[in-house]
């Protein structure tokens, strides 16, 4: 063959751009043909009399160019690579894949046989004498670098088993995180604060795992409150077990459940235990679920406090003026303005499963749930789903209250519930005495509405003219409740 030197490092030189460019861009594609120009390659050396496993013989060494040995040489690290290719490309799971030690270590004993070889077979140097050599070098280097072994073999064993893969929540260590590399030397974990912590493998072999990925559907959840001893534990029990029925972001299977835990010199510790079905749901479930708990609990009369401290003395409030004080729509009003519009709520009773609220009608009157809990549930589409549950300090019917917006949903009890309400004639009353309070009470609504549209109808063709939702609201108020201009 005319110039073998040259058509062999023309096709190096192919391979280098395929793998530095990444041409084409898919995997398999890309390592047939590198396989492929491997092969043409070996074709050129094999018939131009460059053989890179037989030892040149005396007679040929004088012809043999050096460029022929750096091609040969060439073609054993290529080799090498290319069996590390395919091994990772079509023999290892992609768990396996993803993790890149098996990979990395068998790679790395291809390349050191590639280049025993290499020396050997290309450049004829005394190998057994070498790897005697490199025996006992391996044995200094070894005990300067145990701990760093160590870390290799129990990565070895951690790929293996598989007690977690990249992507899985895990606890190692009591630290928790998100795996996003597994590597020949440590675990690398995403943490809640977004930082990375690194955990070596000899660390994580020898610790307890809780991988909370698994199994992928279910993910549990435990929030452990300390109560007074005072408190009746059916009363706290009841009331834990209305915070799981009004939070419907978990689980019904398996089935979420409250309990006594223990009991201390100064508190008993109560644990609620539920389950979600994504574990990125779980932070803010946890949150929500506190929420409810802390609200039902105060429905019933208990109070999370600092239990090494004597408990308050709580002021003359009476409950309706606490319950006034907990919605969000009077969060402006003044304690005096609390206190008068207190005195106009009226208490109603409802049993499980009645309704409180028909779809699309206006109610007149405010509704605040002193206890229980309600399903809020919108129909569209010949489809009912359920959008929302309302809990204690929560209010509904506030649109169709003060601008006379119907609303789109039906709501009703799924525990037995207690509910304070404000009528339509009591809420013009009042307005009219504190007028300015107008305004306040539709900025607030105003927001809600631009946040829950779909709650209500939709907001007017004078709003898409170019008025604000507030000022739209303001109008609608003034002429429901009969308020003067000047207002």
């Amino acid at each position: 063959m005319e110039y073998p030197l040259i058509l062999g490092f023309g096709i190096v030189v192919l391979d280098v751009i395929v793998w530095r460019f990444r041409m084409p861009a898919n995997e398999l594609v890309r390592l047939f043909i590198r396989l492929a120009l491997f092969s043409a390659l070996s074709w050129v050396l094999f018939s131009s009399g460059l053989s890179p496993i037989t030892q040149t013989s005396p007679e040929s060494a004088a012809r043999l160019h050096w460029l022929g040995q750096v091609l040969e040489i060439i073609w054993w690290l290529m080799g090498a690579r290319l069996l590390t290719l395919s091994l990772d490309t079509l023999l290892l799971p992609s768990a396996w894949r993803r993790q890149r030690l098996f990979s990395d270590v068998f790679g790395a004993v291809v390349f050191l046989a590639a280049i025993v070889a290499a020396l050997g077979f290309v450049l004829e140097l005394p190998v057994r004498g070498l790897v005697a050599t490199s025996g006992a070098l391996a044995i200094v280097l070894g005990l300067a670098i145990q701990s760093t072994l160590s870390d290799v073999f129990a990565g070895i064993v951690l790929n293996t088993t598989e007690p977690y893969s990249v992507g899985d929540w895990v606890i190692i260590d009591d630290v928790e995180g998100k795996v996003i590399e597994m590597n020949w030397r440590a675990t690398h974990l995403l943490t809640g604060q977004g930082n990375t912590l690194i955990v070596p493998n000899a660390v994580a072999s020898k610790a307890k795992i809780f991988n909370n990925s698994r199994p992928a559907d279910v993910h549990g959840l435990s929030l452990v409150l300390e109560i007074e001893p005072e408190a009746r534990p059916k009363t706290v029990l009841d009331a834990l077990g209305r915070a799981l029925k009004g939070c419907n972001a978990i689980l019904d299977v398996p089935s979420p459940y409250a309990r006594m835990r223990r009991t201390t010199l100064n508190t008993v510790q109560y644990e609620v235990v539920a389950f979600v079905d994504d574990m990125n749901k779980k932070l803010t479930t946890t949150n929500e679920l506190f929420d409810l708990c802390y609200r039902h609990l105060a429905a019933s009369g208990v109070t999370l406090r600092s239990l090494g401290v004597p408990a308050p003395a709580f002021a003359a409030h009476g409950a309706k003026e606490a319950l006034l004080s907990r919605v969000g729509l009077f969060e402006s009003l003044t304690g005096d303005e609390v206190t008068r519009l207190a005195e106009r709520l009226s208490r109603h009773e409802y049993q499980a499963n009645q309704q409180v609220l028909a779809p699309d009608t206006v109610p007149d009157s405010l509704s605040i749930v002193y206890s229980g809990v309600l399903s809020v549930r919108l129909s569209e589409s010949e489809e009912d789903r359920e959008i929302a549950r309302v809990g204690p300090g929560e209010s509904f019917g506030e649109a169709g209250l003060l601008a006379g917006l119907p609303m789109h949903v039906s709501i009703s009890t799924l525990t037995p519930s207690v509910l304070y309400q404000l009528g339509k004639d009591d809420m013009t009353a009042f307005l009219k005495d504190h007028p300015e309070v107008a305004k306040q009470l539709c900025q607030q609504l105003a927001y809600r509405q631009d946040a829950l549209g779909k709650l209500t109808t939709q907001t007017s063709v004078q709003q898409e003219k170019g008025q604000s939702l507030f000022q739209w609201l303001f109008d609608k108020v003034r002429h429901l409740h009969s308020l003067h201009d000047d207002s």
